[in-house]
């Protein structure tokens, strides 16, 4: 029942991630999208629980894998064409609008400024700054191609300033790199401007501009519904944590041996206090930046880990890369910060038992909590040693304390968010650090890494399946300003941390260690 429940919440937020990010570029229908995506996890979750633990044919895992997301790139690059031949019209979209600047027949449908305003664009760009050579009408931007004269970071503000001198809150301002590496700006509606019928009617219809009036209208604070989800979310991790001690199966046994709810809000404490600490890295992140966002939510399970974590949702564009990177990687070091010194305390008070080796067939070795090979992570063997000093041994395992399982938590929760995958934390910091096209990059090599890593370990083909499904970062508003030295560097270590996380510990370190 836990895999079913999983796989719902998964397509859950599948669905809700494709709903949102996809409605505005493609006319193929959301629930067509969704089943593809959700065809590898519904035919394995289908095998598991006709098959139980036999393991899947690799050609059919392979198959899926492969096939599914081709399918779906297919399926949005044809949605996307329609939606552009619809909005031409006539078929001759930009052709028709640069036709019209030389006298020929006017296409203003497809304008969403006037000739008037035409010019004034043209004047927020100074000669000096961004030497603009011609604008592109698309349906949902303008393009404003040139040749950059000044510092990206100054070009920006300067273009930035005078567009909102001339034209309010109506258009975001980007800068963007092409597939040539040459940066342009583009113009596109802001979606939270306070005139919607300018800034949206032109390229989204009626009911995506309601959809987005209404989220933007939504309260940003609401305290209560965090309180709520907080005090749920303890009661879950807490009777999970029971769990993990294989305590108490129903009240009576509860009530006679309180020790168990004792370890078990040992571990929902422990583990909210460092799901906590990350969203809040976040969090104030995105206040120092002078950005709007969500609450941190936790979200309660009743079965498994007792959470599927937390999160909180931005509510501003990103305004560069410094900030993309500022907000994706202080989570991941937040929580660090924080797990570490839990994982150290509860290894300390951790029982160490004889190493039983081969454990049973599709066992995940990172979530054994009776008997975990600390050797599985290099980072986990450190800290252990640390810990437990000359009581671990080559042939040593460790049977978790409830505190211990959190701090072991928190180090995967820490490794699966810095994964340099799309929308993960680690995503935008690779973005942040390299630009957008060589993130894309990273991210493909990335998956298909883990993909390969999971039929070796596998513990980790949930997280190879999981990282299909991350949808691709969006670019920061100027996305051709690059990092300072001091953040390159966080990015290098958060990098090396994930590394040390997920890797077994080598032959070397284990001898030099026990």
């Amino acid at each position: 029942m836990p895999l079913v429940f999983l796989a719902l919440f998964l397509g859950l937020v599948t669905y809700l991630v494709i709903s949102r990010s996809f409605t505005n570029m493609t006319t193929t229908p959301v629930w067509m999208l969704w089943l593809v995506m959700m065809t590898p996890v519904l035919v394995l979750t289908l095998w598991v629980l006709i098959n139980g633990d036999e393991p899947p044919p690799p050609v059919l895992i392979y198959g899926l894998l492969v096939l599914c997301p081709l399918l779906y790139a297919v399926m949005i690059l044809v949605g996307a064409a329609s939606t552009n031949k619809g909005k031409r019209g006539d078929g001759k979209g930009t052709k028709a609008a640069v036709s019209d600047q030389k006298g020929g027949p006017k296409t203003a449908q497809t304008k969403p400024i006037t000739r008037d305003e035409e010019t004034l664009l043209q004047r927020c760009f100074p000669w000096s700054i961004y030497y603009l050579q011609n604008i592109e009408y698309r349906p949902q931007a303008m393009i404003c191609k040139g040749k950059l004269k000044a510092p990206a970071g100054d070009a920006y503000a300067t273009v930035k300033e005078n567009v909102e001198s001339n034209f309010g809150d109506r258009f975001l301002v980007l800068l963007q790199e092409g597939l040539n590496g040459t940066p342009f700006f583009a113009l596109v509606p802001n979606p939270q401007s306070k005139d919607p019928n300018k800034a949206l009617m032109s390229s989204m219809s009626r009911e995506q501009a309601a959809r987005l009036r209404k989220l933007n209208s939504a309260p940003l604070t609401r305290p209560g519904l965090a309180i709520a989800l907080a005090i749920t979310t303890l009661v879950t991790t807490t009777f999970a944590g029971i769990a993990f001690i294989g305590g108490a199966q129903n009240m009576e046994t509860l009530n006679s041996d309180p020790a168990l709810l004792r370890q078990g809000l040992a571990y929902g404490i422990s583990l909210m206090v460092i799901l906590g600490v990350h969203e809040g890295g976040h969090y104030l992140a995105t206040r120092y930046h002078q950005l709007k966002s969500t609450l941190p939510y936790f979200i309660p399970v009743p079965f498994f880990l007792g959470t599927f974590g937390a999160f909180i949702q931005m509510r501003s564009p990103m305004p560069n890369r410094r900030a993309l990177f500022d907000i994706g990687i202080a989570g991941p070091l937040a929580g660090l910060v924080v797990s570490l010194p839990i994982l150290l305390w509860g290894l300390a008070h951790s029982t160490v038992v004889p190493l039983v080796m081969p454990l049973e067939e599709g066992t995940s070795q990172l979530l054994t909590f009776e008997a975990l090979d600390p050797s599985r992570s290099m980072l986990l063997l450190v800290i252990s040693k640390l810990a437990l000093g000359s009581a671990l041994q080559a042939d040593s395992a460790l049977q978790l304390h409830p505190v211990a399982i959190s701090g072991c938590l928190g180090l995967i929760v820490t490794a699966l968010n810095l994964m340099p995958v799309g929308q993960l934390d680690g995503g935008h910091v690779v973005h942040a650090m390299y630009g957008q096209r060589t993130a894309a990059i990273v991210s493909q090599v990335a998956r298909l890494l883990m993909l390969v890593i999971s039929f070796v370990y596998k513990e980790f083909f949930l997280w190879a399946v999981l990282l299909l499904f991350i949808p691709a970062a969006e670019p920061a508003l100027n996305d051709v300003s690059e990092l300072d030295g001091r953040r390159d560097f966080l990015g290098l270590l958060s990098l090396t941390l994930l590394v040390m996380i997920i890797l077994p510990a080598p032959a070397a370190l284990m001898k030099l260690l026990l």
